[in-house]
């Protein structure tokens, strides 16, 4: 099926609104694709389930997902277009036949083919047909036919659904509507009637341990009078009362021990219930005996630092106790003997607890120092006691790793890397890991003069330490504030790397004081005590090199007001010293009043500008903050589809180094600004807020939301932001209708290379589906901008000023198509400009909405 060639490369002309003609008539072609085309005459095709619940119709998930015939994906759907189903019918049923029927019994054509090609590319061209029509078959959907025993399944699962949630009387038939056109649709219609509630709980204990704690489990109990019954809270009221008693010392419980028996005769829909909880059965070789379940303590814990295959007929000779633990080596002890009591949750004198069980597994997990953790129990025969052996096998003490890499980009024709890796563990035998990392880069830069005999004229060099401890690195004691539980650690890294011939040469130095701990399984929180960065720009004669739009406006200002002629440049070739040492000189007599432009002109306006971003960009900068970051993560796991993330960032920068400078007195620049080794500081307040949110709605369908704001504010010592912490739009995890960098700061429409400001607000929604296979597809649309605020910038375009500057907010739209590899999605998503706050008013709304204008983005991974 194709459209017309005429209509294919003439589609770009058309304006906004005949797509939407284009885009109906496509559909209305494609529907009419004879979705039976595979369906027997004594057969129906399943086009539509619907559940009648007391006269409404019931289209939650989880009621649905109970139906056991569902309809071909998509063909209920909000475009009603099966695609699975297409691609499946586009497959012959008998391709053996036909093929033995048109091919393969005409030896004329088998004479004719093998002779043009050979007998084995005629093989393989017949095999090649069946492999393809095999191919169709898996990737599309076989048509749901209609089967009315699975129908009264149905039914059946139904009435089980209804009476585990409360209603026991309820009622459930069906109806079928067929029709000539081999269609078929089912009504099921639902009458849950009176629902019964919990009226009374009697517990029924035998051992006499647990009797006594029932006083205080119970008052967390989930089954509360008055409440509908619902077969999930028995279900968990069982979980939890395990849970409660396998913490609390009972060593051999099971939730096979708990039942619960309810009576709903004459009770007038309301259900009495015993709870039951059995004494332990133990079974022997021809009995099985009976006995209360009794508390258990630990009586010793016992730690085996160097447990491994190759050792296990070696002898202990290494022995330690240390806090009531007790180490054990078959080598010398290599670690501290309290770097591994602090990973250890099981005291010796405790009830025995799941829970410390599973914390002392993952924290000696997290800590990477060893490989398969295990963790056993041994009864004492002489009384209610435990021992607990802790098996530790180490890892290597040094992993070394080295990575090459070859690319080209717009700056160079060529490049290769290597980046060397080194980890030691155990460092400083408290289970720290030193990470030692470096990178070593030489390119070919495109624009070198033909005078300059190296080849490789561009090199990046640096280096990085990265030092991790399992606790918090203080002068004091935090266990009261930040228990070990919460898996405290402690991160200091150290880098710096020098760049020539890139950009504008940067050198940078970096270092972190960072602290991690995590007060629940779905919270994270880290403060970065001191981070501070130092960049020195080597090479700022090369700005214009790097920001050329920028040059090429000067270019054009400066040959407009006659500064220059029509063939003459303010930059010399390339490869000369300061070759944009002409645009400076323009650009200081705009400034100064030495050219035909004045104060009041645009085009004195937008040099002013370029000379301001200028500086801006080419300052070195020194950035001495402090930050806190809270994430709130309740995925379960990579497959889960319904789960929210919050994530909220606080930062100050400059603070210690402002009360510094007022203390020593430190000198300051023209500019009035206190410096530091030299430079200005920065000094600013930043904060962030970002939500993502999914709603998983069966069958591979997720609708997808997300929210971002973020701030940075300027004061004391800076009036504007350093650039690395400022704010952009577009790129394909943002704006996808714009590319990075390339949208805003609010209605102005600049010809920067990098347009960032100091506020950001973003919105997404995206709309995910499945199309056949491992395909993907997705609607979305984004909206937000950028804008500047509360700093030194005046252009009334890119500020915000009032909640008027709303309407500059950009709107994005478009469809994307991603392949799930399992491991990771390749993603490949289409934006158009939908609102664009750069048009004038009046004419933002489906401007460029056009292929032709189109941004094309590729990524890995969901944008969020």
């Amino acid at each position: 099926m194709r459209l017309p060639y005429r209509i294919l490369s003439s589609i770009n002309n058309y304006k906004p609104s005949c797509y939407i003609l284009i885009f109906a008539a496509i559909l209305f072609v494609l529907s009419s694709c004879n979705v039976v085309k595979r369906v027997k005459d004594n057969e129906h095709l399943i086009t539509k389930n619907t559940i009648i619940e007391d006269g409404k119709v019931n289209t939650e998930e989880r009621v649905n997902n109970i139906i056991i015939q569902k309809t071909n994906l998509g063909i209920d759907g909000f475009l009603g277009f099966p695609l699975r189903l297409h691609v499946y019918n586009l497959a012959r049923p008998n391709i053996d036949s036909i093929l033995q029927a048109k091919v393969l019994s005409d030896t004329s054509k088998i004479k004719w083919k093998t002779a043009l090609l050979s007998r084995k590319q005629f093989d393989k061209e017949i095999q090649s047909r069946k492999n393809f029509n095999s191919w169709l078959k898996r990737t599309g959907e076989a048509p749901r036919i209609l089967n009315e025993e699975k129908t009264i399944k149905t039914v059946n699962n139904f009435r089980k659904y209804y009476y585990s949630k409360g209603w026991f009387d309820n009622k459930v038939d069906y109806e079928i509507v067929r029709d000539s056109n081999k269609r078929a649709k089912i009504t099921y219609k639902v009458t849950k009637n009176k629902p019964y509630v919990l009226d009374s709980l009697k517990p029924i204990i035998s051992s006499p341990e647990i009797d006594t704690l029932y006083k205080i489990f119970s008052k967390s109990s989930l089954l509360k009078k008055g409440e509908q019954y619902d077969e999930q809270n028995y279900t968990k009221e069982r979980e939890r009362i395990n849970n409660y008693l396998r913490n609390a010392g009972f060593y051999y419980f099971g939730q096979d021990y708990i039942r619960f028996i309810t009576d709903t005769i004459g009770t007038n829909h309301k259900i009495n219930t015993e709870l039951i909880i059995d004494n332990r059965s133990i079974r022997g070789d021809d009995s099985t005996a009976i006995v209360p379940f009794k508390k258990y303590k630990i009586k010793e814990v016992n730690i085996y630092t160097d447990d491994n295959f190759e050792n296990r007929f070696k002898a202990i000779s290494d022995t330690t106790t240390f806090k009531n633990y007790n180490l054990y080596s078959k080598d010398k002890l290599r670690f501290r003997p309290r770097a591994l009591t602090d990973a250890i949750f099981i005291n010796k004198g405790d009830n025995y607890s799941d829970l410390a069980r599973s914390r002392t597994s993952r924290y000696l997990n997290d800590l990477q120092m060893f490989r398969y953790p295990s963790i056993d129990y041994v009864e004492n025969e002489t009384d209610t006691t435990l021992t607990a052996n802790i098996y530790l096998e180490r890892r290597k003490k040094y992993q070394l790793g080295l990575d090459f890499d070859a690319s080209i980009s717009n700056i160079q024709s060529i490049g290769f890397s290597v980046t060397p890796g080194l980890k030691i563990r155990n460092v400083f035998r408290g289970a720290e890991t030193l990470e030692i990392s470096g990178i070593a880069a030489i390119g070919a830069s495109k624009d070198r003069a033909d005078d300059v005999s190296t080849f490789f004229d561009i090199n990046e060099f640096g280096g990085n330490i990265r030092l991790t401890i399992p606790r918090l690195f203080t002068p004091f004691k935090t266990d009261s504030i930040i228990p070990k539980y919460m898996a405290p650690s402690t991160a200091i890294n150290l880098s710096a790397t020098s760049q020539q011939n890139i950009g504008l040469d940067k050198q940078t130095i970096s270092g972190l004081l960072s602290y991690n701990w995590q007060p629940s399984k779905t919270v994270t929180n880290t403060l970065e005590l001191f981070n501070v960065q130092f960049v020195k720009n080597l090479n700022t004669s090369n700005y214009f090199g790097v920001y050329s739009n920028s040059f090429r406006r000067l270019d054009d200002i400066a040959r407009d007001i006659g500064y220059i002629t029509e063939n003459e440049t303010l930059a010399a070739p390339p490869g000369q010293p300061n070759r944009f040492r002409d645009a400076d000189i323009f650009i200081n007599d705009v400034i100064g009043g030495n050219t035909t432009l004045n104060t009041e002109d645009n085009d004195f306006i937008v040099v002013n500008n370029i000379d301001e971003r200028k500086q801006r960009l080419t300052e070195n900068n020194l950035i001495f903050s402090t930050s806190f970051d809270y994430k709130k993560d309740k995925r379960t796991n990579i497959f889960d589809n319904d789960f929210s993330i919050f994530k909220w960032r606080i930062e100050l920068a400059g603070n210690f180094l402002s009360t510094l400078s007022d203390v020593i007195g430190s000198t300051k620049n023209e500019n009035g600004n206190n410096e530091v080794f030299g430079v200005a500081f920065s000094q600013y307040f930043k904060t962030e807020i970002d939500y993502v949110k999914y709603f998983h709605l069966g069958r591979k369908s997720v609708f997808a939301f997300r929210s971002y704001a973020g701030i940075a504010i300027p004061y004391g010592n800076s009036n504007s932001i350093p650039f690395a912490e400022s704010f952009f739009g577009g790129g394909p995890n943002d704006n996808r209708a714009w590319t990075a960098y390339n949208l805003g700061p609010g209605s102005s429409n600049t010809t920067n290379e990098f347009n960032e400001a100091n506020f950001k607000i973003h919105i997404s929604a995206e709309q995910r589906f499945g199309l056949f296979g491992g395909f993907r597809g997705a609607l979305f649309v984004d909206a937000g901008n950028i804008w500047n605020v509360l700093d030194n910038v005046e252009d009334e375009a890119a500020t915000f000023t009032n909640f008027s500057s709303l309407k500059d907010i950009a709107v994005g739209s478009g469809f994307g198509i991603r392949y799930d590899f399992n491991f990771f999605v390749l993603r490949f998503d289409t934006g158009f400009k939908t609102y664009d706050p750069s048009q004038i008013e009046g004419n933002r709304w489906f401007r460029d909405y056009n292929f032709r204008n189109a941004v094309y983005n590729i990524g890995i991974n969901y944008p969020f």
